[in-house]
């Protein structure tokens, strides 16, 4: 049974991935590659790697199909055709598909315990994190202490990223209050968007704080956190969001949330340890790892929210209108 739900799930990414290489609407492009990481989304739950899974259906069909629609939205809805013919993209396309799939043919099968990958640091992560970390999600003391360097520098990615994206949509300083069309008419999405954009915030915030014990963490809290915003930014307008949630807040945030990281680290070598070196945060070690990581996740949150909704709001507010062409 689960090698037919693997197979189904691996034809319908692959005839996914054909409509869109076939698609010309770009509209429809958006929404193909949606339902092409929702199908990504669920391929991870089935292989156990529900972490992944949750990043992927927050990013990948959540927030990416936001802002490749409001992408599409400033330009054209049609793919220009192409002034080269498509024998030589179409060369590459295959040339590389076949050099990948050589590639795996010397990998180990999946799930075999002597691969290299269940012999090298692996055990040392699943035997000591018990008694070191303390933390039952293994994924979660990986990312936030074994390798809390990596993830400083994936934060400090993340904030360089919303800086460069905001600097290459400017920002509209007119207070604009850019609704879709009608949207005044469907009282029922109205009314649902404004039930469930609390329950939203309160998801994250379990996502966060729950990130020890299970699938979550602060990069799917942040994105989720954003997304209960852009869905009230969507029925109420721009500016009704912006009074939530000002943009000036937003850039002071997107700082502090890697600064929040680096100042864990700062505390740990003031205290007498090293960098990002939790355990001296309390007398308890394992208690010091628990509130070391509790502290950096509320800084990868905080940064990767202020970072989403600024770019979102950098997008929808090239529409803005000056208030007499409202």
């Amino acid at each position: 049974m689960g090698h037919l739900v693997d197979i189904v799930l691996l034809g319908l990414l692959m005839i996914t991935g054909f409509a869109i290489a076939r698609m010309r609407s770009l509209l429809a492009l958006a929404m193909l590659t949606s339902i092409y990481s929702l199908l990504s989304a669920s391929l991870f739950v089935v292989l156990d790697a529900v972490d992944v899974a949750l990043t992927e259906a927050a990013i990948g069909a959540g927030i990416s199909t936001v802002l490749m629609m409001a992408a599409v939205a400033l330009t054209n809805d049609e793919e220009k055709t192409p002034w080269h013919a498509p024998l030589l993209p179409s060369i590459v396309v295959f040339a590389t598909g076949a050099a990948l799939v050589y590639g795996t043919l010397d990998m180990p099968h999946y799930g075999d315990p002597s691969a290299p990958v269940h012999q090298h640091v692996a055990p040392t992560y699943l035997q000591d994190t018990p008694g070191v970390i303390g933390v039952p999600n293994v994924v979660t003391s990986v990312l936030a202490s074994y390798r809390g360097y990596d993830t400083l520098g994936e934060v400090t990615v993340i904030f360089t990223a919303g800086v460069g994206v905001l600097a290459l949509l400017g920002y509209r300083l007119r207070r604009c209050n850019i609704q879709v069309p009608g949207i005044r008419k469907l009282v029922v999405l109205r009314v649902i968007a404004k039930l469930f954009f609390p329950l939203i915030l309160l998801f994250a915030l379990y996502v966060l704080f729950h990130g020890d014990y299970g699938p979550g963490g602060g990069f799917q809290a942040g994105v989720i956190f954003a997304t209960g915003f852009i869905l009230y930014a969507l029925a109420f307008g721009l500016g009704n969001a912006q009074r939530l949630i000002p943009r000036a807040f937003l850039r002071i945030m997107m700082a502090t949330g890697v600064l929040i990281y680096a100042a864990v680290g700062i505390e740990s070598m003031l205290l007498g340890g090293k960098f990002l070196e939790y355990r001296v945060l309390a007398d308890d070690p394992v208690t010091g790892q628990h509130l070391g990581i509790m502290l950096i996740e509320v800084g990868v949150g905080i940064t990767v929210a202020s970072v989403v909704l600024l770019i979102y709001y950098g997008f929808v507010s090239r529409h803005c209108q000056a208030p007499e062409d409202m």
